[in-house]
């Protein structure tokens, strides 16, 4: 067994999860060898538990719960992916999983709870302590991808009249504090956020020293119902580590912290990039029949264009009977297009979810794009027009496709940019639905762009 460790500066041993880790496991599964289960899964952290649990087949993962028992994490909970959260609540009993639940963060048992089926859901809330319960099903109560369902209602909110002696004594002696505590809100009788006091301004501080007077003035909060990929721009834009959340009325509601960003952050940026290519999951551990009902509805729309493209092509089938070395040139012509268009489509598209292409700099970056796009295609057009020429002996031909390369590209330049703007302005998600658009317009203007401009020259 190879467990890989490397140096860390904590003095504490860092282990890595690899293929031969979870092959020990797997065979120590099987033969419900306890004592070796104990000491290769010991050193590993929740995190890694839950790679663990991704790489292990549906009978070895119901072995694994059962092994850890009521002594199960319940922080591997919120790091499962959706199938195998599902089968390990399944496995697990009802008051070993309200137990889990219930330790967690209120916004970390949101996000576990709203991946699972909602008859396991609706069971587990029903026996969950009030307390608890109240706080999930407040979470739930905000639309799905919104600040409030990353609410962490544990914080800490103080008035601004308090010395730091008083603050620091207070720290000492309560037993529910956060989790993650990194600042502490100021806020007024209604209960608004007015300042907001960092850890380290709080330690450095005289005792004596009221906290209104060295907190900060401007904290930044965001309304419950913002989108958090809202969020998570603020987070990068100010570089924040917590981030306080208000209801409609301005009254502090709970946080946010940066650890719960992060996992935002990798969601959308996954997302944007499996949207693109026309996939909306990636677990592995998803079964065949939902994997194909994933990925077959972009499918079905990419056969629909494609036979847009074979209708151009069938509108000068005569055309091409006539000059073979057109069926051997097309596909370039519509490659280099689709080419070109997926560049700026991808930097488009990255470019709007991170706020840096908005309304006021489209025009400039849409220029920008076309000049790009000129320069490119007249590139291409030289080097494809003059092989042309060579290979073909026929000194039209290749202006013919040197003329449709250069239209293509400066078009699929423009679409890659057009399209996700477009779409973005009608609340379609551009990485969704742009790169279905970009290659139809590709291979249309390609096609029809180069038989056209061959059928007046050679017709």
């Amino acid at each position: 067994m190879e467990i890989e460790e490397h140096n860390s500066s904590s003095s504490q041993d860092v282990f890595e999860v690899n293929s031969e880790l979870i092959k020990e496991i797997s065979n120590a599964l099987d033969v419900n060898d306890t004592d070796q289960l104990a000491y290769l899964l010991e050193p590993l952290y929740s995190a890694d538990i839950a790679d663990v649990y991704k790489h292990l087949n549906e009978s070895e993962r119901a072995a694994l719960t059962a092994y850890y028992g009521s002594d199960f994490d319940p922080e591997v909970l919120t790091e499962l992916e959706d199938t195998a959260l599902d089968q390990v609540i399944q496995e697990m009993d009802d008051q070993h999983i309200v137990d889990a639940i219930s330790q967690l963060e209120s916004d970390d048992a949101v996000t576990v709870l709203e991946s699972i089926d909602v008859e396991d859901r609706d069971r587990i809330m029903a026996a969950m302590p009030l307390e608890e319960r109240l706080a999930v099903e407040e979470g739930f109560s905000y639309p799905e991808e919104s600040a409030g369902r990353l609410i962490q209602k544990n914080i800490i909110a103080i008035p601004g009249m308090w010395t730091v002696g008083q603050l620091i004594q207070y720290l000492r002696t309560e037993k529910d504090l956060p989790t993650e505590l990194y600042e502490i809100f100021i806020i007024d009788p209604l209960h608004h956020p007015i300042g907001i006091i960092s850890l380290n301004q709080l330690i450095r501080a005289a005792d004596s020293t009221k906290i209104s007077e060295i907190m900060n003035t401007d904290p930044k909060v965001v309304p419950v119902s913002m989108d958090q990929e809202e969020v998570a721009h603020m987070f990068r834009q100010y570089d924040l580590t917590s981030l306080g959340v208000v209801d409609r009325d301005g009254r502090l509601l709970g946080m946010i912290t940066v650890d719960d960003v992060v996992d935002v952050i990798d969601e959308e940026a996954e997302e944007d990039l499996l949207r693109m290519g026309g996939v909306t999951e990636t677990d592995i551990t998803e079964s065949v029949i939902e994997a194909s009902k994933n990925r077959i509805v972009w499918l079905l729309v990419n056969l629909a264009t494609a036979i847009l493209a074979s209708i151009v092509i069938a509108l000068f089938d005569g055309t091409i009977e006539q000059m073979v070395a057109l069926a051997v040139l097309m596909p370039i012509v519509a490659s280099m297009g689709g080419n070109a268009g997926t560049q700026t489509m991808t930097v488009t598209v990255r470019s709007l979810a991170t706020k840096d292409l908005t309304s006021h700099n489209v025009r400039r970056v849409i220029g920008k794009e076309f000049i790009i796009s000129l320069l490119n295609g007249s590139v291409m057009a030289i080097i494809i027009g003059v092989l042309s020429m060579i290979y073909f002996n026929n000194p039209i031909l290749g202006s013919v496709i040197a003329i449709a390369m250069m239209i293509n590209m400066v078009m699929a330049g423009l679409a890659g940019i057009l399209i996700p703007v477009g779409l973005e302005k009608m609340d379609i998600d551009p990485a969704l639905a742009s790169s279905i658009f970009v290659t139809t317009v590709t291979d249309v203007i390609g096609f029809f762009a180069f038989l056209g401009l061959a059928t007046m020259a050679f017709m």
